[in-house]
C-alpha cells in the first residue's frame, strides 16, 4: 500500500507522463508512467501506460502491404 507522500510523487509523474505523451514524446511519458506505478501500483499511470503500450504496438499490415 502506498503512502500518502508516494500517491503525491506518483500522480506528480503520472501527470508529467501526460504532459510528455500530448508532445509525442513516447519514451519519457512510458518512463513517467513506469516510476508512478512502482510508486503507487493503483495509480491510473498503470492504464495510461497500458494505453500507450497498445497503441505503440499497433501494427496494421495493410499499411504495409497494400
Amino acid at each position: 500500500m502506498a503512502s500518502d507522500e508516494q500517491r503525491r510523487e506518483a500522480e506528480q509523474f503520472y501527470r508529467k507522463g501526460n504532459a510528455f505523451r500530448q508532445q509525442s514524446d513516447w519514451q519519457h511519458a512510458l518512463e513517467c508512467y513506469i516510476h508512478a506505478i512502482e510508486l503507487d501500483p493503483d495509480s491510473p499511470a498503470a492504464k495510461a501506460k497500458e494505453m500507450l503500450e497498445n497503441i505503440l504496438n499497433y501494427y496494421c499490415k495493410e499499411m504495409f502491404n497494400p
